[in-house]
């Protein structure tokens, strides 16, 4: 039954959405505020199932893609919604060497161990606690040391809080008995227009961001930190996501699009406006503020119509983008980006906020 929030109108409604193959049963929780945005997310994963938000005439959508069960989520190899652990992004080879040992990783994304591989925290079963006093919930894993490769025991504590401002804030904190590599993230696919509505190529995108880290062949960073002026990069004025996306660029090529970690143009080391992703047709818009020093721009290049959405109609190529705040990929292999090891006695924390709104005519 839905709980009424302490100090708003705000609810929470918690159902069971499927059980796991060994038993456990898995919640679907939807936070909702006295505005009626309602967010929606299961205990497996952590995943983001729907983000319901009005357009400028009031009419809500959900505008992240998903699936209807949870089998679906079960067999999912595009990340379509879930918290991201160990690490964001790729690693390249599957191995890095922390204090002179060396570690190795499973490969899930050609040569390269991708978003904490094939049993990453997008696959745990988290434990979830309603917060008491407001629209939110704490969701906690122990990961054990070994688990993916990863030395140290990692403690994480993730919370999602939705406030009467339309904000979505997502909260990481993290703790090990060992030195071991952390970057944690929330990968949604948004499509403001409305999931299964077709493309994002219209999308207009804002990125508070001068310089991208160029990928080799191996989608791995170079080492370079990139001017994007005058390139197909340059979002630091409203660009459409489709005006440049099949420029003959060499970056597009190696991904098929966008797939890029921008490096944030930060002032210091607060919460910070990282993106603005504005829909002219319904007047919707996303802003993500974070603390993180990047973000990767995602357009779904993999998405190939044999995903049907929870709309029943198929994900085809770019028909929803990630904005993914993050640290650089690959930083445990390269000294000279801003390093991801945390060790015992510090605390790893790291704070997203999406905030959405409308935009008039």
């Amino acid at each position: 039954m839905p709980v009424p929030d302490a100090r708003t109108t705000a609810m929470i409604e918690r159902e069971p959405f499927g059980a796991m193959p060994d038993g456990r049963m898995v919640e679907r929780l939807t936070l909702r505020n006295a505005r009626g945005m309602e967010v929606s997310f299961i205990a497996h994963g952590g995943a983001i199932t729907s983000i319901l938000v009005p357009d400028r005439d009031g009419v809500m959508a959900d505008v992240v893609l998903g699936y209807r069960t949870l089998d679906e989520y079960l067999r999912d190899r595009v990340w379509l919604g879930p918290l991201i652990g160990r690490y964001a992004n790729r690693i390249a080879g599957g191995r890095f060497t922390l204090d002179g040992r060396d570690y190795h990783l499973p490969r899930n994304d050609g040569p390269n161990h991708l978003h904490g591989g094939p049993r990453g925290f997008d696959h745990v079963l988290w434990d979830v606690d309603p917060l008491p006093d407001a629209a939110g919930a704490v969701l906690t894993h122990t990961s054990p040391a070994g688990a993916e490769g990863y030395p140290g025991t990692l403690a994480v504590r993730v919370t999602y809080t939705l406030t009467d401002a339309d904000e979505l804030s997502v909260d990481y904190h993290a703790t090990t008995d060992a030195p071991t590599p952390v970057s944690l993230t929330q990968h949604s696919y948004f499509n403001l227009a409305g999931e299964g509505s077709g493309d994002v190529l219209a999308h207009e995108l804002t990125l508070n961001a001068s310089r991208i880290t160029p990928v080799d062949e191996c989608v791995i960073p170079t080492g370079e930190l990139r001017p994007v002026a005058g390139t197909p990069f340059d979002f630091t004025t409203p660009t459409a996501l489709g005006a440049r996306i099949d420029a003959g660029d060499e970056q597009l090529r190696i991904t098929g699009g966008y797939d890029h970690n921008f490096v944030l143009d930060r002032a210091g080391d607060g919460l910070e406006l990282a993106a603005r992703l504005h829909d002219p047709a319904s007047g919707r818009v996303l802003e993500i503020h974070t603390t993180e020093p990047g973000i990767q721009l995602y357009t779904g290049n993999a998405l190939d119509r044999t995903i049907i959405g929870k709309s029943g109609r198929p994900y085809a190529r770019r028909t929803g983008v990630a904005l993914e705040t993050q640290h650089f990929p690959d930083s445990p292999n390269q000294p000279r980006l801003p390093s991801t090891i945390l060790r015992p006695g510090e605390t790893y924390r790291s704070r997203t906020v999406y905030r959405f709104g409308v935009l008039m005519p």
